[in-house]
């Protein structure tokens, strides 16, 4: 079946139909809370939210996939250094393994890049996400507060020329961290 993906910026009539999305997308996945759709709707409210980093993947006019890039902070004493989160990148199940996800993530990181950030972090599979160039963060002394394997925590350098090396521990906005009741 021959198909094209649209890749644009979310608007809010695409809320709804993304909740969705997000929470079919992680249904049957290991590794997941199922509460990723109520992250991304705590991340829209929040200062960290980036409009234009917001972006849904269309199939034949259909949402087939989002991804939400928001900003974050490396600290190391009174030094901060931006960075983003990627978190979550989802496909729902019936468009998965079409290269709908890597779309997004390439779109994502240019969008990023020309607004001018340098740098992308996230707690991911580390069989899926170094063909995008991402590598532990260790290798920047950069720590994540919470426990995972390292091979899991990774960064892609968006810009290497405008990259703000801060070795240091990642701040997440509040939201990442609430509780759905």
């Amino acid at each position: 079946m021959h198909y094209s993906i649209n890749i644009r910026k979310e608007v809010r009539s695409d809320h709804k139909a993304v909740f969705k999305l997000i929470k079919d997308a992680f249904s049957n996945v290991q590794y997941s809370d199922h509460k990723e759709q109520y992250l991304v709707e705590r991340l829209r409210h929040s200062a960290a939210f980036i409009p234009e980093l917001s972006l849904v993947a269309e199939v034949n006019d259909q949402i087939a996939g989002h991804i939400l890039l928001t900003k974050i902070e490396i600290v190391n004493y009174a030094q901060r250094s931006v960075s983003l989160a990627l978190a979550p990148v989802a496909v729902h199940p019936e468009f998965q393994n079409r290269g709908i996800g890597a779309a997004l993530i390439e779109h994502a990181h240019r969008t990023a890049k020309d607004l001018g950030y340098s740098s992308v972090i996230l707690l991911g599979h580390a069989d899926y996400y170094p063909r995008f160039g991402y590598v532990p963060v260790s290798r920047f002394d950069i720590e994540l507060p919470f426990e995972a394997p390292d091979e899991n925590c990774l960064i892609k350098i968006l810009d290497a020329d405008t990259f703000d090396y801060t070795k240091g521990l990642v701040e997440y906005p509040k939201e990442f961290f609430e509780e759905v009741v």
